[in-house]
């Protein structure tokens, strides 16, 4: 009897130390990350698909009191750098729930030559020097996937929510034609905004009031130069969607899902005489009292 006891006692420590050791090969090779410590049995959060290294942020708020709205660089965002900044935090920020980022704004501050706020990336081809940018000739895709979350209705118009650009082409006088003209500012128009209103991606386009403009009259970004042609491209309403931006030659190709291309391909893309940077996020178009807006992006690459 004293015999059988010990057996069976040996078969239940063996038992015993096996368990212990498959449980702590299951525990070892589980991998977590600083960003993602996670505890036993848990799936590894998933961020947004945004690589952050030729992106700078401006934010709708000037917190070093120097007249205009904080701006990061790629430095301060890539590598999640972004989600221990304070300062950032309260306007862009993940959404772990769908690994998402969300961009969030409100009238506060603007940049020199506009009335509106925004949280909205600027693509810097050279971090270290915003000068340097790209050609149509060059050309170059931006593509997305993103929603419209939430903004606030317009009790001041017909519309019945507010206003925000999600995705744009950017003009800039080169460097080149600073230093011919003597330019004190390099700003131009853009040459792309894409709009969410109300529902709908629309698509605002530069081109020349008279086609017959040239040579160093082009550069005269406003208004009585350049206007934008508007094109209705189809209802998103709060729900996600993918849009995909393409510059070539004289030409842009601009499609909203699996529809049908949108594109421009005339004498004012011809002649366009700037440089160009993709933005993208969230750019609210109201400075009413209360207004706000929040973009998600899911994924977001620049490709030239």
């Amino acid at each position: 009897m004293k015999l059988k006891f010990v057996f069976v006692s040996f078969i239940c420590t063996l038992l015993l130390f096996g368990c212990s050791e498959t449980d702590a090969d299951v525990i070892d090779d589980t991998v977590f990350t600083d960003d993602n410590p996670g505890s036993e049995g848990d799936d590894p959060i998933t961020y947004a698909d945004v690589d952050f290294s030729n992106w700078k942020v401006t934010l709708p708020v000037d917190e070093n009191n120097n007249g205009s709205p904080d701006e990061y660089q790629p430095s301060d965002l890539i590598n999640g750098a972004y989600r221990t900044n304070a300062a950032i935090a309260p306007y862009m920020y993940d959404d772990i729930s769908d690994a998402s980022i969300e961009f969030y704004t409100f009238p506060e501050i603007a940049t020199t030559n506009s009335s509106y706020s925004r949280t909205e990336l600027r693509e810097l081809i050279n971090p270290s020097n915003s000068r340097e940018n790209w050609s149509l000739a060059e050309g170059g895709t931006m593509t997305g996937r993103l929603k419209l979350v939430a903004i606030s209705e317009d009790s001041q118009s017909s519309s019945q929510y507010h206003k925000t650009i999600v995705m744009q082409i950017h003009g800039i006088i080169s460097i080149e034609d600073m230093e011919i003209h003597g330019f004190s500012s390099n700003n131009g128009p853009p040459l792309i905004k894409i709009y969410w209103k109300d529902g709908y991606i629309w698509s605002h386009k530069k081109s020349l009031i008279d086609e017959s403009t040239s040579g160093d009259d082009l550069l005269e970004t406003s208004s009585a130069t350049w206007e934008d042609i508007k094109d209705n491209m189809g209802y998103v309403g709060f729900e996600e969607f993918e849009f995909r931006i393409t510059a070539s030659d004289a030409k842009l190709e601009l499609q909203l899902n699996d529809n049908e291309p949108l594109v421009y391909q005339d004498i004012s893309l011809d002649k366009w005489p700037y440089e160009n940077y993709f933005k993208a996020g969230n750019y609210l178009g109201s400075t009413a009292e209360g207004a706000f807006s929040k973009v998600k992006y899911y994924e977001l690459e620049v490709t030239h």
